[in-house]
């Protein structure tokens, strides 16, 4: 500074490169000028206070392996599982019969091009009552990696590339797999604390988990894009057209919403980034390391803290509820409207169903099926009797 002039600090500006394509240039004041060397004068046209210019890479760039990585362990589950449901073994309509133990249960049974339920509940399907009262947890993990069918794969697999690639180039895959992973079991745990009737497969709510990580990112780190209020826009409305498509019946929309929530509130811990500031002066001239600046913003901090606390506490109380048997539609009479919404063209109805076995009154006859849809204003029951030693029927139970 010059003795009495009072001349202001010099500054420069940098430019930030996002992979987003998100551009921005702001100046950054810095504490001392740059060193100038020795017997060199100033050029003509330069003034004390000179306005530099410097170009700066805010982020290291990742090489996406882990995404791709968790596509392939998809498609090798589906694989695994089509060979295990081997419907030529167990019908004679199979779709696509010249895959023969590969091919697909019948259009009427599974119009997703997949296997049979019985298929998805051998290799780890999501099914409360297991998970409750025989005590497999490992469910609420396995079931993220199944699918119902070819057409549910290729759905959350070109998702996940497109959503996932850009993420892990960004954050790197430690975050973004902890994102992926965590945010699938909050699915999971919603869906079974609401859904306990059907068994459930599928990674939509990873997916989900994502989506909410790419929105509490853009809100923690407000102050690197430009162009923010587009962009958060642009993904509101990707969030709420997915959501909505999560009301139609025979879509797990609980998962959806559990995995959602789980990654929006990760996405403040995990996918915080320095402020300007911070980053900047480490670029500046005259940088030194007692920079007074602190890296992250006070509000980022806040939600940092606020964030994990309720997600410890939200899947602390979720697994202690669901471990209890607990089915929160009875504490929750409207909340069955968050998954389907019944209208003319279909029905939402879920209720169980109840099996018996009883002998028949005919001859050579020894067992019966009664297939009792539960309801508390009527009960439909029909019977099937078979010959032999129950093997039919067992079958059959277990197709149900």
């Amino acid at each position: 500074m010059a003795g009495g002039g009072g001349d202001p600090p010099p500054e420069i500006h940098v430019r930030v490169h996002s992979r987003r394509g998100l551009n921005m240039i702001h100046p950054v004041e810095i504490e001392s000028p740059p060193p100038t060397i020795a017997g060199a004068g100033p050029a003509a046209n330069e003034s004390p206070n000179t306005i530099m210019y410097t170009e700066v890479k805010h982020f290291k760039k990742c090489f996406p392996w882990l995404v791709p990585s968790f596509v392939l362990a998809n498609v090798v589950m589906f694989i695994i599982t089509m060979s295990v449901n081997n419907c030529p073994k167990n019908s004679v309509s199979c779709v696509a019969g010249f895959l023969g133990r590969f091919s697909f249960q019948p259009f009427k049974e599974n119009p997703l091009l997949g296997p049979s339920s019985t298929a998805l509940e051998k290799m780890g399907a999501l099914d409360v009552g297991k998970v409750v009262h025989k005590h497999q947890g490992w469910r609420l993990i396995t079931c993220m990696w199944l699918h119902g069918g070819v057409f549910h794969l290729l759905a959350n697999m070109l998702s996940l590339l497109i959503i996932g690639i850009r993420l892990e180039q960004e954050f790197g895959f430690v975050r973004i797999g902890l994102l992926y992973v965590i945010s699938g079991l909050g699915g999971s745990l919603l869906s079974a604390l609401f859904i306990q009737s059907n068994i459930s497969v599928g990674a939509s709510g990873a997916l989900f988990g994502l989506l909410g990580g790419m929105l509490s990112e853009l809100i923690t780190n407000w102050t690197i894009y430009a162009n923010k209020v587009a962009a958060m826009v642009t993904l509101v409305i990707i969030i709420a057209i997915n959501l909505s498509v999560g009301i139609l019946p025979h879509v797990d929309n609980f998962a959806h919403l559990g995995g959602f929530l789980s990654g929006f509130l990760l996405g403040f811990v995990f996918l915080i980034r320095p402020q300007f500031g911070w980053v900047y002066q480490r670029y500046a001239p005259g940088y030194s390391s007692t920079s007074s600046k602190p890296k992250f913003k006070t509000y980022q901090c806040v939600l940092w803290i606020l964030s994990l606390i309720l997600v410890i506490v939200g899947f602390t109380v979720g697994l202690v509820m669901l471990l209890r048997g607990v089915d929160l539609n009875d504490r929750c009479s409207w909340c069955h409207y968050l998954s389907c919404v019944p209208t003319k063209r279909w029905s939402c109805n879920t209720q169980p169903v109840s099996c018996q076995v009883r002998n028949c009154e005919v001859p050579f006859s020894l067992y019966a099926l009664h297939i009792a849809p539960i309801s508390r204003s009527h009960q439909t029951v029909f019977s099937l009797c078979s010959l032999g030693t129950g093997h039919i029927v067992n079958k059959i139970l277990a197709s149900f």
